[in-house]
């Protein structure tokens, strides 16, 4: 990460100090339930038919917060699963609150490959709220071409951009285009004082940076390192309410109402190395 120019280091300075001050309150959040929710939950059905079978592979979860979805991966049977984030804060309640034998590393996702001492996986999962605190894509496709053995798997799971444009409108409950669906504008500024989870505000270390990241930038990325895309879906369900007026499914999972337009709001996409 030192090769990033200083306005860059300084920013994922920021967000490293932004998801500090958040942990503890997501360790006591309702939404992340630790201790009590089941890591398999927070997964659609899809993602297990797209992972196929894990017994005795070995499981990199990138950008992996509390490990609350980490623990999955060694509940499939995977032999060896490593969670890595850049939260120091993130990674030490993850080794607290892990029930299984899984390795975290506290390290920016640049710097993984030295992090991890040049170790390979077969499989790379990362997602939900990730890419967007990365500014640099295709040096990212690089990292985890370089994380993963010949023929492992890339699966990634985010909020769809189409999602992440979306924004209440301030006097009622229809959505408005309100945030970029592209990339291209750079880094933006963010006000973290309320995090996504219920509990309070933060009192410190507020300030966040987030780069925004279109469905094509990610494709054409992961084409040009080499990767070779075997399935993208498009799902219209969230593992929580986003917004109100949402209904569940029946899995666990939530929908906008049936009178609204059917949109996407979460994609996964599998890809494998040459």
């Amino acid at each position: 990460m030192t090769d990033f120019d200083p306005e860059t280091r300084r920013r994922f300075a920021a967000i490293q100090a932004n998801w500090d001050a958040r942990t503890p309150i997501h360790v006591a959040s309702r939404f992340y339930d630790v201790g009590r929710k089941e890591p398999a939950s927070w997964f659609a059905g899809y993602e297990w038919a797209d992972l196929g079978d894990l017994t005795g592979r070995d499981v990199l979860h990138l950008q992996c917060h509390l490990g609350t979805e980490t623990a999955a991966f060694a509940e499939r049977g995977a032999r060896r699963v490593v969670g890595l984030d850049i939260s120091g804060t993130a990674v030490a309640e993850a080794r607290r609150l892990a029930t299984a034998p899984i390795e975290y590393v506290r390290a920016n996702v640049y710097d993984a490959p030295t992090a991890l001492d040049g170790d390979r996986f077969d499989v790379v999962y990362t997602g939900k709220g990730a890419l967007c605190y990365l500014p640099d894509l295709p040096r990212w496709a690089g990292v985890v071409a370089e994380l993963l053995r010949p023929g492992g798997l890339l699966y990634l799971v985010e909020f769809h951009p189409l999602l992440v444009s979306l924004g209440l409108v301030p006097s009622g409950p229809d959505l408005l285009l309100r945030h970029d669906y592209l990339e291209g504008r750079g880094a933006q500024l963010r006000d973290g004082t309320y995090t996504y989870t219920d509990g309070p505000a933060l009192t410190e270390s507020t300030e966040v940076y987030e780069w925004a990241h279109g469905l094509g930038e990610v494709v054409s990325v992961l084409a040009g390192a080499g990767f070779r895309i075997t399935s993208l879906r498009e799902s219209d369900e969230l593992p929580w309410p986003r917004w109100p007026g949402m209904v569940p499914t029946g899995t666990g999972f939530w929908r906008l109402p049936d009178d609204a337009p059917r949109i996407p709001l979460f994609y996964a996409l599998a890809a494998s190395r040459p």
